[in-house]
C-alpha cells in the first residue's frame, strides 16, 4: 500500500467527503466535500497525522454566519465551529468587507494553518468573500 493510498483512504472515510485526490510529489491532498457536509478541518488534519504526515496550510471556502464586528468571526454552517477571522496581507480589504456583513451568511475563503498544539484554536486568514 502506498502512502498516497493510505492518506486518500483515511480522508475518504470521513463522513461528508465526496472525493479525494492525493499527490505525494506536490505534498497536496485535494478534498471535495458533499453538499451539506459537517466535516471539521481538524478531523482531516488528524487523518493526515495518523498516516505519518504533518498537515500544512489548508485552503477552504466555508459558508457561515459572520459574528462580531471589529473582532469578526465565522460560525460555520453545519458544524457551528467558530473561526476568528484575520486579514490576509495579500487581500486586506476582504476582511473589512466581511466585518461590514455581521449577522449575514456568507462564503468566506481563506487559509487555516494547523498549530503545533492540535487543540489550539486556529484563525481563518481571509482572502476572499462571496455573498449568499
Amino acid at each position: 500500500m502506498t502512502c498516497a493510498y493510505a492518506v486518500r483512504g483515511a480522508l475518504q472515510k470521513l463522513s461528508g467527503v465526496d472525493k479525494v485526490d492525493v499527490s505525494l510529489n506536490k505534498g497536496l491532498a485535494t478534498v471535495t466535500l458533499k453538499p451539506g457536509n459537517s466535516v471539521h478541518v481538524t478531523d482531516m488534519w488528524e487523518a493526515v497525522r495518523k498516516n505519518g504526515f504533518t498537515p500544512k496550510e489548508t485552503r477552504i471556502a466555508a459558508r457561515g454566519e459572520v459574528v462580531g464586528g471589529e473582532k469578526a468571526g465565522l460560525r460555520v454552517t453545519g458544524t457551528n465551529d467558530v473561526y476568528e477571522l484575520l486579514s490576509d496581507q495579500n487581500a486586506p480589504k476582504a476582511l473589512d468587507e466581511v466585518r461590514r456583513e455581521a449577522g449575514k451568511t456568507m462564503v468566506v475563503e481563506g487559509i487555516l494553518r494547523p498549530a503545533k498544539d492540535i487543540k489550539a484554536r486556529v484563525p481563518l486568514v481571509v482572502s476572499g468573500v462571496r455573498r449568499q
